[in-house]
Formats: structure tokens, C-alpha cells, sequence
């Protein structure tokens, strides 16, 4: 071994001194009312925690030029909001939102730079052919959507709650088709600003199949009058990050967002909420951020982007918050964590929700709940 280290050593003082090469490596190019979430996701399966749930070491990641477009949506999206419980309510008002003018100045001023607008097209359609969409409910999005784009807000025209087709897909196949086929014309003059997302929570029987189907259909339905539209599509069992490698998108299809949603763990999240069954013996569950609270996220966060970077899709947390019920600390703690952990890996985001139970801004009051603001945007 000595001779070994000698020989070395004289090959190295007759060679002369190399410069080490740079190690660095190019940055990572980037996930009472009632909530959308109504059981627990699954997630996926992780080992003993480590410290610190920091974002893996990975090779350089290359977007093409196809790909590249969707990329710039989503970081376009940012740091969003949802308006959460207005428009996806059987009729508006009856969950206790009614969207105002001055919502829409609060959420810029604060500075996100996105909404998210859940909204229940189904409640507001035909139940026969053709399916037609009331034109007075396609005027009070088209209000909402005007209102964004005033102050300079990307926003994204979500349908939410249609819960007959999670029960009965096929039954409702030719209706959801139909349906997007309006809003696709209805829209199709309106801005790079305005997204549409497919279907919210895809959960019951419209399994992993089924839903691909659905989504390769009403991509190509809406392509043909929007063919540069951005479109955001998510995985089965309630937008589930364990659920990613399930969604079979279309390979040429390049201009999309994935979405996932995140609530975990849900005993903190939803402990109290009357719709999470089982709630109220999870009332005083804290999230302390300690280091097996952050790995938990970090692994599954760190699963989304693995998934993101083999499939060279964008991620958008489309879903994120902790419901009233919980204390003040733990839910600005747990807030603020997944915000950073979602941007420390390239994921736009949107929170659960404006002025509800999750709620960053009290209604009641007319003021910010500073701790979730705070959290959101340090």
C-alpha cells in the first residue's frame, strides 16, 4: 500500500497541478363549507426519516423545446388561491361564499399571482342532449375570469363537485364531453392567462382506465378550438400523488400541467371537519415540524418530482391547507413547510382555500388571518 501511495505521488509531482473540475449542477427547472378532499389519499410508502427532507440529488434535467411551453404556464401560475366554496356550491351563496369585486384586489395586493376557481358546471347544465350550459352561468364566470385578468391574475376554470360521474362514468360520459366542448368555444378567445383543468378529485369507480380515456377525449375536444390553451389534468384517487403513475397522458400532447393534491397527514389537517368521518377524535392533533414530520413530506413531494422529471410534466399543487379547527401555530407551521417544499422543487401551488374553514382571509372579520398569509407569503 505504501508503494502504492509513493508511485502516486511521484506520477502527480511529475504531471503538475490539474485544476478540479466544477461539481455544480444547473438548477432543478420546475404540485360549515365543505372542502374538495373528503377522505384521506393515499401516499406513497417511505422509509426511515432522515433530518431534513431535502430535494435528491439529480442528474441535469433537459426540457425540450415542445415541452418547454407548459413549464412557463405553470410557473406563470405561482403562488395561487383558491376561491374555494362559491361557484362549486349548488348555487352560489349557499356555502357561505359569494365572490366580490374586492376579493380579487385583496388576493393581488397581497401578491399571489393566480386563482384557482372551483366551479360546478353540472349544476348549471342541461341533463340531456345537447347538454347545454345556462348562458347566465356562463356569465357570472365570465365575470369572475374578467376580474382576474384585471389585475393581472392567471386563473384556472376548474370543474369541481361533479359527483354523478364518480359514481356512474360512462353514464355521464357523453355529457361531460359535450359540456367541455362549450366551455372550450366559450373561451377560446380569452388569454394564455386562462387554464383549463379537466376534473377535480377523479375518485369512486372512474378508475385509472376509465379516467385516461376521458382525459385523451376531452384533450382532443378542446384542442380543436383551443390549441394552445393549457390544460391541467390530475391523477385518480383524489388528485393522489401515490396515484401519478397511474395517469397515462397523451405522448404528444406536450402543453399540460399535472396536478396533485396534498393533505397530509389528514388526522391534522381535517381533525373536526363534520364531512371527515371519525374527525373529532383527532381534535388537538399538532404538527410540530419535527424532523419525521418534514421527511414524511419531503418523501412524498420528492415522489411527485421524481414522477415529474421520468415524464417531463410540471407539477401543480393544486391543493394544500389545514382546517380551522386546528391551532393557529400548528397550521401556519404545516402551512408554510409545504409551500417551501412545493417550491424548492419547481411546483406552482394554489391553497385550500380563500375565506372558508381553510380559509387565509376571515370573512366575518374582513381581515387577513396574518399567521396562514404570512405562511403562504413570507
Amino acid at each position: 500500500m505504501k508503494a502504492i501511495l509513493i508511485g502516486l505521488c511521484l506520477i502527480i509531482l511529475t504531471a503538475g497541478c490539474v485544476p478540479a473540475a466544477s461539481t455544480s449542477q444547473p438548477t432543478a427547472v420546475p404540485p360549515s363549507p365543505e372542502p374538495s378532499a373528503t377522505s384521506a389519499p393515499a401516499v406513497t410508502a417511505s422509509p426511515e426519516p432522515s433530518a431534513t427532507p431535502a430535494v435528491p440529488t439529480q442528474t441535469p434535467f433537459i426540457i425540450t423545446e415542445s415541452e418547454r411551453l407548459a413549464y412557463e404556464r405553470n410557473e406563470r401560475l405561482g403562488r395561487g388561491v383558491n376561491l374555494g366554496n362559491a361557484l362549486e356550491a349548488p348555487n352560489e351563496g349557499e356555502w357561505g361564499v359569494t365572490l366580490e369585486e374586492g376579493f380579487f384586489d385583496l388576493i393581488h395586493e397581497a401578491g399571489f399571482s393566480s386563482v384557482r376557481v372551483p366551479i360546478r358546471w353540472n349544476a348549471h347544465a342541461g341533463d340531456k342532449p345537447p347538454y347545454t350550459v345556462d348562458p347566465a352561468f356562463f356569465a357570472r364566470v365570465d365575470w369572475v375570469v374578467e376580474q382576474a385578468m384585471q389585475r393581472d391574475l392567471a386563473v384556472i376554470l376548474d370543474w369541481h363537485h361533479y359527483v354523478e360521474i364518480m359514481e356512474a362514468p360512462m353514464g355521464h360520459h357523453d355529457r361531460f364531453m359535450a359540456i367541455w366542448e362549450q366551455i372550450a368555444e366559450h373561451y377560446k378567445s380569452m388569454p394564455d392567462t386562462v387554464y383549463f383543468e379537466l376534473l377535480n378529485e377523479p375518485n369512486g369507480t372512474i378508475g385509472a382506465t376509465s379516467w385516461n380515456k376521458f382525459v385523451a377525449e376531452a384533450i382532443q375536444i378542446i384542442r380543436r378550438t383551443n390549441p394552445t390553451r393549457t390544460i391541467i389534468v390530475g391523477p385518480g384517487n383524489w388528485n393522489s400523488i401515490g396515484n401519478l403513475y397511474d395517469l397515462l397522458l397523451p405522448p404528444d400532447e406536450h402543453n399540460l400541467i399535472v396536478t396533485v393534491h396534498y393533505y397530509q397527514p389528514f388526522q391534522f389537517t381535517h381533525q373536526g371537519a363534520d364531512w371527515a368521518e371519525g374527525s373529532e377524535a383527532w381534535l388537538g392533533t399538532k404538527w410540530t415540524g419535527s424532523p419525521a414530520e418534514k421527511s414524511a413530506v419531503g418523501r412524498d413531494f420528492d415522489a411527485a418530482l421524481k414522477w415529474s422529471r421520468q415524464n417531463h410534466r410540471p407539477i401543480f399543487l393544486g391543493e394544500f391547507g389545514a382546517y380551522s379547527e386546528a391551532d393557529m401555530e400548528s397550521r401556519s407551521r404545516w402551512t408554510e413547510f409545504i409551500a417551501r417544499s412545493a417550491e424548492e422543487r419547481g411546483f406552482s401551488w394554489a391553497y385550500w382555500e380563500f375565506c372558508s374553514g381553510f380559509g387565509v382571509y376571515d370573512l366575518a372579520n374582513r381581515k387577513w388571518n396574518e399567521p396562514i398569509l404570512t405562511a403562504l407569503l413570507p
